[in-house]
């Protein structure tokens, strides 16, 4: 990615102080996804990662992942499937619970949606502590795919999730667009 694209992506962000809680420093992409510019130049970066490592599907995690992965998948070409919260799918699921913080949640697949032929690639906004994003790796081989990589907008290099998912992710790629 050129420093031109990184700068543009990085000015569409904002922080807000003190949000969701006092102390924190929230990173907003509703500026980055109101300017189709950067819309577009971050859906082209994602799509392109997906090219690079052969995705074959793209699957989005609850909830910004969602606005992110799906226009990539179409920029693609690819499908998109979405990892919801526990309860969220309709039908057979496969599921997978995780450590947060404080307590464990629950995500969710329709393993019908992936087949052995499939090179997943897993998108998201944010990779804070990694926890989601570990969970729907093992979601994915559960379905019987496998996992072309992880690529997401923004690293919080400080949180210490890439050293968390590293174990998980099996040798497959972990792209981040932006480190902060």
């Amino acid at each position: 990615m050129t420093t031109d694209m990184r700068e543009l992506l990085l000015s569409r962000i904002r922080d807000v102080s003190d949000y969701p809680k006092p102390g924190v420093m929230f990173k907003d992409i509703t500026p980055l996804l109101a300017d189709p510019a950067a819309f577009t130049a971050l859906t082209d970066a994602l799509a392109d990662v997906c090219a690079r490592h052969g995705a074959t599907k793209v699957v989005g995690l609850e909830a910004r992942g969602f606005i992110l992965a799906a226009p990539v998948a179409v920029r693609a070409g690819l499908g998109f499937i979405p990892v919801r919260k526990a309860g969220k799918l309709p039908g057979a699921t496969l599921s997978q619970a995780y450590e947060l913080e404080y307590g464990t949640a629950e995500i969710e697949i329709h393993a019908e949606d992936l087949g052995g032929d499939d090179r997943v690639m897993v998108i998201d906004d944010v990779l804070a502590t990694g926890g989601t994003a570990e969970a729907s790796l093992e979601l994915i081989r559960r379905a019987g795919a496998e996992v072309a990589g992880v690529a997401i907008l923004m690293e919080l290099g400080f949180l210490g999730g890439r050293a968390r998912l590293e174990p998980a992710l099996q040798g497959a790629p972990l792209e981040a667009l932006l480190t902060v």
